[in-house]
């Protein structure tokens, strides 16, 4: 029996197709994703789906929409921030940074974490779906 060179490879699924953004696209999302550390959590809200999910370390673990909202009016205003090791993934609509930060506060142990950020191009505007962070020891 053989098989056919169009059956034996993969199917053209939208996930097999991924891209980059534009560096103004690019520059876009990073400085969102760095105001969502340091610009305290309106700010994270306005760029923020309303069901978004994230995933923090335990506690507060898992949250889901409004959720999110008391744990990050907490946890944000960071005063600087450093991501290293940058990277951005598109396919279509969708974005996803992933990156190590290093973020410092006043009185507060220098956090340090790698994290993934999901965004969505809705209507021409970006909007993240989702966020998670694993502590770096």
């Amino acid at each position: 029996m053989t098989v056919s060179t169009a059956t034996a490879r993969r199917p053209a699924h939208a996930a097999h197709k991924s891209g980059t953004l534009s560096p103004h696209e690019q520059g876009k999302l990073w400085d969102m994703e760095e105001q969502f550390w340091t610009s305290g959590a309106d700010s994270a809200q306005a760029t923020t789906a309303t069901n978004a999910v994230m995933v923090f370390p335990y506690p507060p673990g898992i949250l889901q929409g409004d959720q999110i909202w008391p744990h990050l009016r907490e946890r944000t205003g960071w005063r600087s921030v450093v991501m290293a090791e940058r990277r951005v993934t598109r396919c279509g609509d969708i974005a996803i940074l992933t990156y190590r930060v290093s973020a410092e506060k006043t009185d507060v142990p220098i956090y340090k974490a790698l994290c993934a950020s999901t965004y969505l191009n809705d209507e021409d505007t970006w909007l993240r779906i989702s966020h998670q962070q694993t502590v770096v020891i």
